[in-house]
């Protein structure tokens, strides 16, 4: 009988990305989806068929018991979340609703629905819901030291990273006080052609695609030398899956331990189409963050050496694979456009 997957999040970058690997291994998946008028659903639908949705909502206590008792997952992973980093200085009690509380409730429909009181005899978890949280590596915010491994302490420097340190911390005390399996995956910043445009490196490649094709002609960024330690989203999804197989729940720090700026990021994709980027990108101190991460990078030497997980898509080849993917599109979409202006009605 084939294992079942229950996602939260699943019509993100992350969620698709994983619901392909896990049905590729022979998983039944399930999506939660927050009602029927997700503009997103029909695309994710479409991407990857065999996918199935269940209503539920990370607000809703509810919704999430009702959910995890109609799926009866042997996974749950909690990939649901406001992501962009920015966005929760300007709405933080939402971000904190979303990524921290919103942990909390998916561990307690998971709690209620298997009936966990207190921790097993023996610490045994065989036959548990097993559950994976999402953290990240903007919990470390301003680092204490470089490279960041589990042990590391953290500092959080946005409301996105405080929001997410709690839902770290629930996990941990859900594990300890119920025996849960559950475990977090700190994943350090993970990009793909599915990556958000708002996010720094999806923003590069949209605009490198319009510029090549004269439909713009400035790039305006923030902070150019912050620097990230930057990975495959595809390859990410991975380690999540090999987490939750592994006899004792653990947490395990993602990484590929190689750092690049947002200067990096600008040069490597206008070379991809050979245009310089000094004559195209301007910085714009409007889009500097209140208290800056400036230097994150992964030790994962855990995660490769107990869970056999290795990153396989380097810093230049995800830039290039995201140029590509959005010129392509801007290509697309150019030449419809040229097709229907000069079509006779």
């Amino acid at each position: 009988m084939s294992k079942r997957a229950l996602i939260t999040g699943v019509t993100g970058q992350d969620g698709s990305y994983l619901a392909e690997h896990l049905i590729g291994l022979g998983y039944e998946v399930w999506g939660l989806s927050r009602g029927q008028a997700n503009p997103r659903k029909d695309r994710i639908a479409q991407l990857i068929p065999g996918l199935r949705f269940v209503d539920g909502d990370l607000m809703d206590q509810g919704s999430l018991v009702s959910a995890v008792d109609a799926v009866q997952p042997d996974e749950v992973y909690n990939l649901g979340a406001i992501s962009f980093v920015p966005m929760s200085w300007q709405q933080a009690e939402l971000v904190t609703e979303v990524n921290g509380t919103g942990v909390l409730r998916v561990l307690e429909a998971i709690r209620l629905v298997s009936g966990l009181n207190k921790p097993s005899a023996g610490g045994d978890t065989s036959g548990q819901i097993r559950f994976y949280q999402a953290s990240s590596s903007e919990m470390f915010g301003k680092v204490v030291e470089a490279p960041q491994s589990e042990s590391t302490s953290f500092h959080p420097r946005s409301p996105y990273g405080v929001a997410k340190a709690y839902g770290h911390y629930i996990t941990l005390n859900y594990r300890e006080s119920y025996g849960m399996y559950g475990v977090s995956g700190i994943l350090f910043n993970h990009e793909s052609p599915r990556r958000g445009a708002e996010f720094v490196t999806r923003k590069i490649s949209l605009a490198v695609a319009q510029i090549k094709l004269g439909l713009q002609d400035r790039l305006s960024l923030g902070n150019l030398d912050a620097v990230r330690d930057w990975g495959f989203a595809g390859d990410y999804v991975r380690a999540m899956h090999l987490m939750l197989q592994q006899d004792s729940p653990g947490d395990y720090v993602v990484g590929t331990g190689r750092m690049h700026s947002v200067r990096d990021a600008a040069r490597i994709a206008f070379e991809c189409v050979g245009l310089d980027w000094e004559e195209h990108v301007v910085v714009d101190p409007g889009l500097v963050r209140p208290a800056e991460v400036e230097t994150l990078c992964a030790d994962s030497s855990n995660a490769r050496q107990e869970l056999g997980w290795e990153p396989e898509v380097d810093f230049a080849e995800l830039m290039r694979m995201m140029v590509e993917s959005d010129l392509n599109q801007a290509q697309l979409v150019r030449d419809y456009g040229a097709m229907l202006s000069g079509a006779r009605w």
